[in-house]
C-alpha cells in the first residue's frame, strides 16, 4: 500500500509517493539527493545526516512518513560551487576535507548548530559534530573550521 507525503526539500515543495516502511534516506536518494550517504544503517556514522525542521537528524533511522510536512535541508541546498556557504569555505580553508564521504553530514550538523547558536564554544561544536565519523582528517580542523565560519557569519574580522 503506497501513500503520498509532502516534503519541502531545499525550499522546494514535493509530493512523494512512498511505501509505509520506506526510510527517509532511501526516499531522498531516489529523489536525487546523492549527498545523503548510506554508511552504517544504524544512525551512528552521520553520513546520512540532514536537517529536518531545524535539527540535524540521521535519515537512515527515520521513516519517511515521520518527515511528512517537514522542511529538509541537504547539502545540495547549502551554497554552490560559485558561492559556497561560509561553512563550506571554512572547511576548505582549514583543510578539513579529504575523501568527502562524511563532509555533507558534518556540514549539516554544523549548520544546524550555527543556525541556532551564532557564537558556539569549542565544546558546543564538538557536541554538535559528535555522531559524525571521519576517518580521513581528524576533527581539529573541522572544529576550527566551524568556529571560523561562525565568526565570519557574525561579521567578526577573523
Amino acid at each position: 500500500m503506497t501513500m503520498e507525503i509532502t516534503l519541502t526539500i531545499n525550499e522546494q515543495a514535493k509530493n512523494i509517493v512512498i511505501e509505509p516502511n520506506d526510510l527517509l534516506i532511501d526516499v531522498l536518494r531516489r529523489e536525487g539527493y546523492a549527498s545523503v550517504k548510506r554508511g552504517c544503517d544504524e544512525g551512528t556514522c552521520g553520513a546520512c545526516t540532514i536537517i529536518l525542521n531545524g535539527r540535524a537528524v540521521k535519515s537512515c533511522i527515520l521513516l519517511a512518513v515521520q518527515a511528512h510536512e517537514g522542511k529538509i535541508t541537504t547539502i545540495e541546498g547549502v551554497g554552490t560551487r560559485e558561492h559556497p556557504h561560509p561553512l563550506q569555505q571554512a572547511f576548505v580553508n582549514e583543510g578539513a576535507i579529504q575523501c568527502g564521504f562524511c563532509i555533507p553530514g558534518l556540514l549539516l550538523s554544523a549548520k544546524a548548530l550555527l543556525d541556532k547558536n551564532h557564537s558556539p564554544t569549542k565544546d558546543e561544536v564538538k557536541l554538535a559534530l559528535d555522531g559524525n565519523l571521519c576517518r580521513c582528517t581528524g576533527y581539529s580542523g573541522q572544529i576550527k573550521a566551524v568556529l571560523n565560519a561562525a565568526a565570519i557569519m557574525r561579521g567578526d574580522n577573523k
